[in-house]
């Protein structure tokens, strides 16, 4: 069985009808000009202006290569488009020590969070954690309250509960396969052949993901990415 479908297997029916695939990337591609980023297959990055236009994006040997630069202001952040409510996006990783990769779901159009996240998934060598933003740290009032230095215990609890972290111990430098399944309000994510982990938060509903981003503080290589759509 197919990685994708025995995921599935693990709570959904196996109907072909029910699962449409909206799109998929191996990165068997070079760029068209050597060290300009050019990702190409509807991909784009923030590279022009949290980078000042360094390539942090390459792809390599069929893969992608994901490396801030040193220039940068921010975590490199690589954005396509694909709308749907319920989903599954698929991929293949790999990161060094200290490395973490973020699967964000976005939608721009929400102008009630910063920059429209609403929920998250990252992976390190060590961990996953599954995060509501929209109703937690990216809600506009409550990025707000934080700037400001609010560091109330409501607060605390609030942000506390609309997050979980489920512990992992993948090897560095090697290639592993990361499932993310959105139903309703449950995120799971399975890594590899390990047990899946889910966590359940309002904002992980929102009727609309518009966008994936791929989220890379330091350094990260993916490859395969499938993205289907459920509902």
């Amino acid at each position: 069985m197919k990685p994708l479908l025995l995921f599935l297997s693990l709570a959904l029916p196996l109907n072909a009808d029910f699962i449409t695939p909206l799109f998929s990337d191996d990165f068997s591609r070079d760029e068209a000009t050597p060290g300009k980023e050019d990702i190409g297959n509807g991909w784009t990055s923030n590279s022009a202006w949290r980078a000042k236009g360094h390539q942090q994006v390459d792809l390599i040997d069929g893969h992608m290569h994901v490396t801030k630069h040193a220039e940068a202001d921010h975590g490199v952040a690589i954005f396509h488009n694909v709308e749907f409510q319920d989903g599954i996006v698929q991929l293949k990783f790999r990161l060094g020590e200290g490395d973490d990769l973020g699967v964000d779901f976005v939608d721009r159009e929400l102008k009630t969070v910063h920059a429209g996240h609403l929920c998250i998934a990252r992976v390190t060598n060590k961990s996953v954690t599954i995060t509501d933003s929209k109703t937690g740290g990216m809600d506009n009032e409550i990025r707000a309250r934080r700037e400001k230095g609010d560091k109330s215990p409501e607060l605390a609890a609030l942000l506390k509960s609309k997050t979980k972290t489920f512990k992992l111990d993948l090897k560095p430098n090697e290639w592993h396969t990361m499932n993310i399944k959105i139903v309703a309000d449950q995120m799971t994510v399975r890594i590899d052949e390990l047990d899946p982990v889910s966590f359940s938060s309002e904002g992980i509903a929102h009727p609309t993901k518009r966008m994936i981003t791929l989220a890379v503080n330091k350094s990260a290589d993916v490859d395969d990415v499938k993205v289907s759509k459920l509902k």
